[in-house]
């Protein structure tokens, strides 16, 4: 790839982007409209790859994956680059490298610029895709490409790249997040006192198959291997095919109405709380500062924010207010070194984890991801106390983005 920045580079088209298009559907806005403005833009000649790429981001968020991808692929025919202006464009500028592929497969960096002014422009990577011969100048560069067994292939193209890209890379360690795997992070805090993560194997079907008909036991393919286990597809993610196993019949069950060729299996942690509910957080990591986004309380063990009733439940929502307060010298203190052996372990400017406290005072590792939701789309009247804490993420973040486009800044001085 050549890396040149042209004082003016070509006309990179403006999209509306995913924290607004996001926030139309969360609102339950009627989007009917702006999809028939959209559509007329795409299909005009010659087409409008902007509304092209906004019109598969509403496909996307409204769980229509394979029209969505498809336009995307015709946005991507047209430009690899898309522009997405915050504020009024006049703060930092932002090169994000992203893969094609659905809302988990890239950091979502248009929510985390929420409140700035920060131009991003999305370099969009991968397979089938054009690489321009130019790039628009910018200060700093964030590699934006999540785990995931599609996007293996480009992160593995990109180590050399990036290792000579002439501007400051955030998260520059396109190694380290192809090793973001359930099992390739549990790996890493095998021998940890402090950080929980339960043994975990990725098998094929095949092999669960033999487990599932008692051909072989549940320990030759997990450490300490006993019922109840967690079982999911590969790169699967929000609960999807997602269920906890208590015995073979039930897993022989489980493979008749899953079909996927691999899985991961996951001992199962009971961590409940005294009053028998669950709670689990998901946190970012900014060069190893840890910040809350989220707190959901669940009757069930599989807690997903918006099935975890806080909408409907106020002390549930009371609960994570104070979550929220009392983060930084609560949760954050007490698990400060887990905190610590995560950021070392990883090796990343950014990454969000899911996790949990279990009984005895650990922190239970659910998964570790730079691709996780971090969003401010919460009703304000519902959750008054979310808006502050997530604007404090947001400045985090954005501080955290000026801190290395300075630094690269800086060196760059010092070298001349």
């Amino acid at each position: 790839m050549t890396q040149a920045f042209p004082p003016a580079a070509v006309e990179i088209p403006q999209i509306l982007g995913l924290s607004h298009l996001a926030q139309l559907i969360f609102d339950q806005v009627d989007t009917a409209p702006l999809w028939n403005e959209l559509v007329a833009r795409a299909t005009a000649e010659p087409a409008d790859p902007a509304a092209l790429f906004d019109l598969s981001i509403l496909l996307l968020l409204n769980g229509q994956a394979d029209q969505g991808l498809a336009i995307q692929a015709q946005a991507l025919e047209l430009s690899p680059l898309f522009r997405r202006t915050h504020g009024d464009g006049s703060g930092l500028r932002v090169l994000g490298i992203f893969t094609p592929g659905g809302m988990m497969a890239n950091t979502p960096l248009d929510f985390l610029l929420e409140g700035s002014d920060i131009r991003l422009d999305m370099l969009i990577i991968g397979q089938g895709v054009p690489l321009p011969t130019d790039l628009p100048d910018h200060d700093v560069a964030f590699l934006a490409i999540g785990e995931s067994s599609a996007n293996v292939e480009v992160l593995a193209t990109l180590g050399p790249v990036l290792a000579a890209w002439p501007k400051p890379v955030v998260n520059a360690a396109p190694d380290q997040i192809a090793g973001l795997t359930r099992d390739g992070v549990v790996a890493m805090f095998a021998d940890s006192a402090k950080v929980l993560a339960p043994a975990t194997s990725r098998l094929d079907r095949l092999l669960v198959t033999a487990v599932a008909e008692g051909r072989l036991s549940l320990q030759d393919v997990l450490q300490d291997g006993r019922f109840p286990i967690i079982i999911r597809p590969i790169d699967s993610h929000a609960g999807q095919a997602l269920e906890k196993i208590d015995s073979a019949e039930a897993l022989a069950a489980y493979l008749q109405a899953n079909d996927p060729p691999e899985f991961y299996i996951t001992a199962f942690v009971d961590y409940s709380g005294p009053d028998g509910l669950f709670r689990k957080q998901r946190i970012g990591f900014f060069q190893g500062a840890p910040f809350i986004s989220h707190m959901a309380v669940s009757s069930h063990w599989m807690v997903h924010y918006l099935s975890a009733e806080m909408a409907t439940r106020p002390e549930r929502r009371a609960e994570e207010a104070r979550f929220f307060a009392e983060f930084d010298a609560g949760f954050a203190a007490r698990h400060a070194q887990a905190f610590a052996e995560l950021h070392a372990a990883f090796g990343l400017d950014y990454f969000a984890i899911d996790c949990a406290e279990t009984p005895d005072g650990q922190l239970l590792l659910f998964e570790a991801d730079v691709a996780m939701i971090i969003h401010a789309m919460d009703d304000e009247v519902l959750y008054p106390y979310k808006k502050p804490a997530m604007h404090k993420l947001f400045a985090a973040f954005q501080a955290m983005l000026a801190r290395v486009a300075g630094a690269g800044r800086d060196a760059a001085a010092i070298a001349a």
